[in-house]
């Protein structure tokens, strides 16, 4: 049996397995079959959930700084950032802050339409920058709320008011009544820039927008749909108005437009499977291997706008390697990739791959590597 060199790089599979258990879960079946071969796991992110781990393994001298923080529910806990010490950095290092585990989706139970805010983000942000770093790398995939990133600046010392003069409620419902913007108590980017981990391309407004498009998963549905639009639309021509910053630009839909909210306080956004790629030597570690396995929850349209999966193909691809995907469901044909598979059929059903995704994880790896010459 001949040798096999193979990457295993998925992304996490939303709401029921961790990149970095998924990864484990599938170099478990394929070493019960093909005990010999050269396995190494690299488990990935795009900016999203699992981006603060992809950082802490690929920076061994990393530290989770805690940090307390308002969630999305109002429920206050602590959370983390990620300091990564270095002298490319500077002295004070570089901070990488998720919003998945400070304001993300998976914190609410149940969801909250138009409550939902990015203040917590924006405390870990403000407690990073306290600390006195270089440069912040700020991962926004996986938003519980579409308030166009207003609480995130809340946090960082911006003021959005009522004609009394009242601060705005959080959340998208408090857009609507924002009559005046306050940036003077702003504070300032640190020397180094903030580089904003961004998983989509989308705009702020429209169809393409953040409510149309990300709003019913947190959500908004139909009947909340228009108004919840209309009041990003008005803090947006506020925001445009005092910063300049364009609702049009890609990647401003991100994260319920907390994109937009970072691109008025002058942070750049990069596509985070690349920066997070980058930062692991994935393109180094495809390089000779025979055959590169990744994965998601549901591989879908989006897929193949800038998520993890399509990168980490295309980077093993280029390397001359053969490509496989493995996702919970597939709802959109990856003839781009060279084998595929679904756990929903692994499994027999939707169901029973929620119940026990890393089992069919495990097996769906140990029948991929049994078709193996």
């Amino acid at each position: 049996m001949p040798v096999l060199r193979v990457v295993i790089a998925p992304d996490s599979f939303k709401g029921t397995a961790d990149a970095g258990s998924a990864a484990r879960a599938l170099a478990e079946g394929w070493r019960a079959v093909r005990p010999g071969d050269d396995v190494r796991c690299l488990p990935m992110a795009d900016g999203g959930e699992g981006t603060l781990d992809a950082f802490e393994q690929a920076n061994p001298g990393s530290i989770r700084m805690p940090v307390i923080v308002t969630g999305p529910d109002d429920h206050v806990f602590e959370a983390h950032w990620l300091l990564v010490p270095g002298v490319d950095a500077g002295r004070g290092g570089t901070a990488v802050v998720e919003l998945a585990s400070t304001s993300g989706i998976t914190l609410l139970h149940p969801l909250r339409p138009l409550e939902a805010h990015s203040l917590g983000f924006g405390q870990a942000v403000r407690a990073a920058l306290d600390h006195g770093v270089d440069r912040l790398l700020l991962a926004i995939g996986g938003s519980a709320s579409s308030d166009g990133g207003a609480g995130m600046l809340t946090a960082l010392g911006a003021r959005f008011v009522d004609a009394e003069g009242r601060t705005v409620p959080f959340g998208n419902v408090g857009l609507g009544d924002v009559e005046r913007v306050e940036f003077e108590a702003l504070a300032g980017l640190p020397h180094g820039g903030a580089v904003v981990l961004s998983d989509v391309v989308n705009p702020l407004l429209g169809r393409h927008g953040a409510v149309a498009v990300f709003g019913p998963q947190k959500g908004i549905g139909k009947g909340l749909e228009r108004d919840a639009e209309l009041r990003l639309a008005h803090f947006a021509q506020l925001v445009e108005e005092e910063r300049g910053t364009d609702p049009a630009t890609p990647g401003a839909g991100a994260a319920g437009g907390v994109g937009f909210g970072l691109l008025s306080w002058g942070a750049t956004l990069v596509p985070g499977s690349a920066a997070v790629a980058e930062a692991l030597g994935l393109a180094d570690a495809v390089a000779g291997a025979d055959l590169v396995i990744t994965g998601e929850g549901r591989y879908d349209h989006q897929s193949e706008s800038g998520k993890t999966v399509s990168h980490v193909r295309d980077l093993a691809a280029a390397a001359g390697a053969h490509t496989v995907l493995i996702a919970g469901a597939i709802d959109a044909e990856p003839y781009a990739f060279d084998e595929w598979m679904a756990l929903t059929d692994v499994a027999g059903s939707r169901e029973a791959a929620l119940a026990d995704p890393r089992h069919w994880l495990t097996e769906a790896a140990r029948r991929l590597a049994s078709a193996r010459p």
